[in-house]
């Protein structure tokens, strides 16, 4: 169903644009003069605007301590130490912790160890999250 509502949206969406161009290629003397509106077909904005990631950058992780986030699901702690020995073979004087979530679908911090997680992001030069899917 939902196919076949976006498949209908965007052949409006195409029969507005035919009539459009054509109506420009009248008014339109020269292509520079021509403007054109680009449309989601979707309709659908995000209310909060991007902010990207305020966090200072480290330069670089020697002699760094490295937290390794893991979510709950089953191949999370096998990417997580992975991660881990890229890592090490990299820059071998870096210390690591891994934190384990282990509450489904459940952000860390709604969690009852709050706490507990803060205090160790807080211990940590740089954080890693991974995700077991």
């Amino acid at each position: 169903m939902k196919k076949l509502k976006f498949l209908l949206v965007l052949g409006a969406l195409l029969v507005v644009i035919m009539a459009l161009s054509t109506s420009c290629t009248h008014v339109a003397q020269n292509k520079s003069d021509a403007q054109y509106a680009v449309l989601s077909p979707w309709a659908e904005v995000d209310p909060m605007p991007l902010k990207g990631l305020t966090a200072p950058r480290v330069n670089d992780l020697a002699g760094k301590k490295i937290g390794i986030f893991v979510n709950y699901k089953r191949a999370a702690m096998p990417s997580a130490e992975a991660v881990e020995k890229q890592l090490k073979s990299r820059f071998s004087n870096a210390e690591f912790s891994f934190y384990h979530s282990t509450e489904w679908n459940v952000n860390v911090i709604e969690t009852k160890d709050k706490e507990k997680f803060a205090a160790w992001v807080k211990g940590q030069d740089a954080l890693v999250a991974t995700i077991g899917d």
